[in-house]
């Protein structure tokens, strides 16, 4: 299980990291990179929401005992 949080994490964070761009500078790198391929484009917003989804297990684990 740590390997698909860590898998969602990095979807997130490039997710995170787009809506970063759209709100400073008005610049969709998910669009820039897929471009007229909208099919594709929504596929990769849908698999970042889920991710999204993914990480919120993140905040119900005992860190501290992870592993042990």
């Amino acid at each position: 299980m740590v390997i698909v949080q860590k898998i969602a994490l990095i979807f997130t964070i490039v997710g995170a990291l787009n809506w970063g761009l759209i709100g400073l500078f008005d610049f969709n790198l998910v669009n820039t990179i897929f471009g007229s391929m909208e099919i594709i484009e929504r596929i990769i917003y849908s698999i970042v929401g889920i991710c999204g989804l993914i990480n919120i297990g993140i905040f119900f684990m005992d860190l501290d005992h992870e592993g042990k």
